[in-house]
């Protein structure tokens, strides 16, 4: 894997943070500047919240500099999108959002390009498979932040009550594992199939490419309603759903109940995301993790590569001093205290080979092997957004009814989407 750090000047640690930034490194410093970020919160309560993080940032930041402020606005991702929106139109904008997409604002002609507002060096460390997802038109303007990939998980002591001796690696293994379970470990739900509003997106397309399908390529060319997508959501629907090895509905369940059901031994086996590392630990669930199952006769199939996104706003013209804090915030250190802290994969090479070296990190290393072969959402098509939204919505119908119709509908509805923005 090939991971990055920061331009013209290399941040090398918090001690000397503050001579590079008072010497100009990364352009000329501002007067009375005051960037505006906002940011995600990846907490789910006050313990766990990210503006600590982004608060302690910012101070170190304005010691070093104190020509420039830095006002941190740490928000829900539920609130997140309309909060800045609302900051837009009011003529508020941000210089830097922290957040899951960039499209749109590309589209609107809103954003710096990565180039711009890092450094040489900062584009240099960034995962080159991550920065190539951040492009809009071959032009890089999402810069990621944090990353993650998905991999199958399994729970041991039910998969040995069963019988079963190892994770199944195609689809009529995952059916007649799941079979096995149903029989003799009452009471447990066999696969987790979260299809519900939260992230169906995630599944869905974990499911097609693991069918030999896609739902889009990377510049926005729908396929959803292909013939691999089709035969993939009939079997789901033939094979898990029907027979009562899954969720009853799994267009109703969202991607935390099935973790919470994972962590707590009421789910044997589901598509994983490294937070559910620590939530099944802290559970006490003997897991194992593989490869994604794959459909019968297919080779090895790839994972879900998932960014989130730091994006530069050029509407208050503070590239320099953007530049500066970015710096900041690609260093090693504090790279590694947020991934660390959220259980989340580095963008930046310098973090993953301390991440893949230093021994506290190898419940990770599963998510980090398939990095490199990782695929990812459509995030340079402005239309994303819209029909991400409608796909959480319907898909999970291509399960429990019939999959050709749900399939049809999607794709027509992201044909008109991508008519309006183009």
């Amino acid at each position: 894997m090939n991971w990055p750090a920061h331009g013209s000047c290399r941040l090398l640690g918090t001690a000397i943070v503050g001579a590079l930034l008072l010497s100009g490194c990364g352009g000329a410093g501002g007067s009375d500047v005051t960037l505006k970020l906002v940011a995600a919160d990846y907490g789910d309560s006050e313990a766990t919240s990210s503006k600590p993080f982004w608060d302690d940032l910012a101070r170190r930041f304005e010691a070093a500099d104190p020509s420039v402020k830095v006002k941190v606005d740490v928000v829900s991702w539920t609130d997140i999108d309309q909060h800045v929106a609302d900051l837009i139109k009011s003529g508020n904008s941000p210089d830097l959002v922290q957040t899951g997409g960039f499209a749109d604002q590309v589209a609107a002609g809103r954003l710096y390009p990565a180039a711009d507002v890092l450094s040489m060096e900062v584009q240099a460390n960034l995962d080159d498979g991550f920065a190539h997802a951040g492009q809009v038109l071959g032009t890089q303007y999402g810069i990621p932040f944090v990353a993650s990939t998905r991999v199958f998980m399994y729970n041991k002591a039910v998969f040995q009550k069963a019988g079963i001796t190892q994770p199944p690696a195609t689809w009529s293994e995952v059916r007649a594992d799941a079979d096995k379970i149903k029989a003799k470990v009452p009471g447990v739900i066999p696969y987790g199939l979260p299809l519900g509003p939260e992230e169906a997106q995630a599944e869905s397309m974990l499911w097609a490419m693991s069918g030999g399908g896609t739902i889009s390529d990377d510049v926005g060319n729908y396929s959803i309603d292909s013939p691999q997508n089709q035969a993939t959501f009939g079997w789901l629907h033939t094979n898990l759903v029907q027979p009562g090895l899954t969720y009853p509905d799994p267009g109703a369940v969202d991607r935390k109940t099935a973790f919470a059901d994972f962590a707590a031994g009421k789910v044997a086996m589901l598509n994983g995301h490294p937070s559910l590392l620590r939530k099944a630990a802290a559970g006490s669930i003997d897991f194992g993790t593989a490869l994604v199952p794959r459909k019968d006769g297919l080779p090895k199939t790839g994972t879900l590569g998932v960014a989130d996104w730091m994006m530069a706003f050029k509407a208050n013209g503070h590239k320099n001093e953007i530049k500066k804090f970015l710096g900041l915030v690609y260093a090693k250190e504090n790279q590694l205290a947020f991934d660390e802290k959220y259980n989340l994969l580095p963008v930046t090479d310098d973090t993953a080979a301390e991440m893949s070296a230093d021994g506290k990190h190898d419940d990770l290393k599963q998510f980090l092997a398939v990095l490199p072969n990782a695929s990812f959402y459509p995030l340079g098509d402005p239309a994303w957004n819209q029909i991400s939204a409608k796909l959480k919505k319907e898909i999970g119908g291509a399960a429990t009814g019939n999959a050709k119709d749900v399939l049809t509908g999607l794709q027509n509805a992201a044909v008109e989407e991508t008519k309006k923005l183009r």
